[in-house]
């Protein structure tokens, strides 16, 4: 048997957040819908899902033509039974991650980010994996008193603290 492993970067183009994770069921395009535009009426997306089995198809559907067609490459790339990969403009993930979490057939999200991302794939003769991701940067230190009270005073002026 044979293993193979692969980097695959993923494109974050400015203004968008991508989120990456598995799931287990074809269902999985639709429901993603539904949580994305019941989550942020306003939010542009594009979802796309790698099948499994069957066709062995990417699925996707979405709000957003560009998103959509970027979902699908990137999901195409990746090419990993059950992952899919949600674009997304005109919201944060911390917007949305709570109603994909509880979409039923969602079992892990790997990453949901504006940084530069890669997928660390394994490849195997039945087929390819997620191993994990590499979201950002390697971490420099450790926040100061200056670094904390930046901190709080983002939060604080984006609106996600009083």
């Amino acid at each position: 048997m044979s293993l193979r492993f692969e980097v695959v970067d993923i494109p974050v183009p400015e203004g968008t957040n991508v989120i990456i994770g598995h799931s287990h069921f074809i269902k999985t395009v639709e429901d993603l819908y539904e949580a994305l535009i019941t989550s942020v009426p306003t939010i542009k997306f594009g979802v796309a899902f790698c099948e499994a089995s069957g066709k062995r198809l990417v699925r996707s559907d979405g709000n957003d033509p560009e998103l959509i067609k970027l979902a699908e490459e990137v999901a195409l790339k990746i090419g990993a039974g059950h992952t899919f990969v949600v674009y997304i403009k005109n919201a944060w993930p911390i917007n949305v991650l709570n109603s994909i979490k509880h979409v039923h057939e969602v079992t892990t999200v790997y990453a949901a980010t504006a940084n530069p991302l890669q997928v660390i794939i394994a490849e195997t003769s039945q087929g390819r994996a997620v191993l994990g991701v590499v979201d950002g940067f390697k971490t420099l230190g450790i926040e100061g008193n200056e670094d904390k009270n930046e901190r709080k005073e983002l939060l604080r002026r984006i609106g996600y603290k009083r």
